[in-house]
C-alpha cells in the first residue's frame, strides 16, 4: 500500500467532485432542452402550425362577421402554447376607413383555444343587423321610409334578407340580374345570435370559383374548408360559437337567407327592396363617396 498522501487525495476529491458536478449540469441541460424543445416539437410536427391557422384562423373569420380579418403569420411557439396574431378592420361601406386593431388567437400544448376576443362581444351594428336575420324587426315598410329620407347617393353597409332562401344557382342568378356584389352570404338562419356567414376568399387557402357563382359567393370555398375538419375540432369550434354540424349542414345545403352588401347606394337599395324576393334591408352604415365628383 502507498503511504497516504493528503495533497493528492484532495486532487482526487477535487477531480471527482468535478465531474460528478459537470455530469449533473450536462443532464440538466439536456433535460432542459428536451422539456423545452420536445412540446415545441410536438406541437408542429406535421404541418400544424398551418392546420392551425387554417381551421381556428378561418374560424375567427367565421366568429366575426361583422369585420375584415386578415391572419398574419404563424406561429408564436412556447413550451406551452402555440399562437397567432390577426388584425380585425369593422367593416363599412366601400371606400370608408375603418380603424385596424391586432388580436391574438392561442391554442394550448394540449390543444384547447384560449380566450377569444371580438365574436359575440364585438357590439357593431352590422352584428346586431346579422343577429336580427329572420326576426320580424326592420319591418319593409320602416326601411322603406329611412331609405328615402337618406341622400341617394350615400354608400350604405346593409343586410339584405331573402323572404325565401335561394339556392345556390337561384343567389347566382339573382346577383347577375341585379348587379349585386355580396360581401359574404348568410348560408343560416339564427335569430338572436350570429349566423353562419361566408365570402369568396374567407379561407384564403381554399378553392377559389373566380366568381362563378356570383360576385363574392364563396360557396365552393366554404364546402372546401368544412371537408378538412375532423371531429377532434369540434370542441374548438364551439369556441368560436360554431359546431361541426351546423357548418357542414351549412355548406352542405348552400342556402342562402341573406347577403352582406357592403357597395351598394341607397338609390339602389330603394329599389331592391322593391323586389318581392326580399324581405327586408337592415341598414348597418351609410357614408359620402368622398372620390365621387
Amino acid at each position: 500500500m502507498p503511504d497516504f498522501d493528503p495533497k493528492l487525495t484532495r486532487k482526487a476529491v477535487r477531480r471527482g467532485l468535478a465531474r460528478t458536478t459537470s455530469y449533473a449540469l450536462v443532464l440538466l441541460l439536456a433535460l432542459a432542452l428536451v422539456a423545452t424543445a420536445g412540446p415545441m416539437i410536438l406541437q408542429t410536427r406535421d404541418g400544424r402550425e398551418q392546420r392551425m391557422t387554417d381551421v381556428l384562423g378561418t374560424a375567427f373569420k367565421v366568429y366575426n362577421p361583422a369585420y375584415r380579418v386578415v391572419t398574419n403569420g404563424c406561429c408564436d411557439v412556447t413550451p406551452l402554447s402555440m399562437s397567432f396574431t390577426v388584425s380585425a378592420e369593422p367593416l363599412r361601406p366601400v371606400g370608408a376607413i375603418s380603424p385596424t386593431s391586432t388580436h391574438t388567437v392561442s391554442q394550448s400544448l394540449f390543444g384547447q383555444v384560449g380566450h377569444l376576443p371580438l365574436g359575440r362581444n364585438a357590439n357593431t351594428r352590422l352584428s346586431q343587423s346579422l343577429y336580427d336575420v329572420g326576426t320580424g324587426l326592420a319591418a319593409k315598410e320602416n326601411v322603406r321610409k329611412t331609405l328615402a329620407r337618406l341622400p341617394g347617393d350615400l354608400r350604405a353597409l346593409a343586410v339584405v334578407e331573402f323572404t325565401a332562401p335561394l339556392k345556390p344557382d337561384e343567389l347566382e342568378s339573382w346577383l347577375g340580374t341585379k348587379r349585386e356584389c355580396a360581401h359574404s352570404v348568410v348560408y343560416e338562419r339564427r335569430p338572436g345570435a350570429l349566423p353562419i356567414t361566408w365570402g369568396s376568399i374567407t379561407w384564403d387557402r381554399g378553392t377559389f370559383t373566380e366568381d362563378r357563382e356570383g360576385c363574392g359567393v364563396g360557396l365552393s370555398n366554404f364546402r372546401s374548408w368544412t371537408a378538412i375538419l375532423r371531429d377532434h375540432d369540434d370542441a374548438n369550434l364551439r369556441r368560436f360559437d360554431l359546431s361541426l354540424d351546423r357548418l357542414r349542414r351549412a355548406a352542405r345545403d348552400g342556402l342562402a337567407y341573406a347577403y352582406v352588401d357592403e357597395t351598394s347606394s341607397v338609390e339602389s337599395l330603394r329599389e331592391l327592396i322593391e323586389d318581392p324576393r326580399v324581405r327586408t334591408i337592415r341598414l348597418a352604415d351609410v357614408t359620402f363617396d368622398l372620390d365621387r365628383p
